[in-house]
């Protein structure tokens, strides 16, 4: 795979600006993932909820073979913008950050529960 930031676009901030995955590569599309464990609980506060979902998105990669290095785009939906700091963080202890995949993040009013702060998509590229 290439990881690629053209010179000509803005400088990312821990994300590249494009993937390009191999010929024949299986691609792996990963539903949102929240911050909650698997009998149901959500995690509390905005940092143990990114890191449970960072998690959750290790179990299904796992589950198909495949690892955080085979990530090629997380879009992330976030009900504000305050602790992007530390989601980026959190982040940074799951990806390649010499690779880093490339990513979208949204702003939204809300998700399916009130008390969930951020929900994360996930895709990957495996040989």
């Amino acid at each position: 795979m290439d990881f690629v930031s053209p010179e000509d676009l803005p400088a990312p901030a821990g994300y590249s600006h494009l993937v390009i995955t191999d010929p024949g590569a299986r691609l792996v599309v990963i539903s949102g993932q929240v911050g909650m464990a698997a009998e149901g609980t959500v995690a509390y506060g905005w940092e143990a909820q990114t890191r449970q979902t960072f998690t959750n998105l290790g179990i299904a990669l796992a589950a198909v073979g495949a690892t955080w290095a085979d990530v090629v785009k997380l879009t992330y939906f976030v009900v504000s913008t305050t602790e992007l700091p530390m989601i980026r963080r959190v982040r940074d202890e799951f990806i390649d950050v010499e690779h880093p995949p490339a990513s979208s993040l949204v702003q939204v009013s809300g998700l399916f529960r009130p008390d969930v702060l951020i929900e994360i998509e996930a895709t990957a590229a495996t040989s």
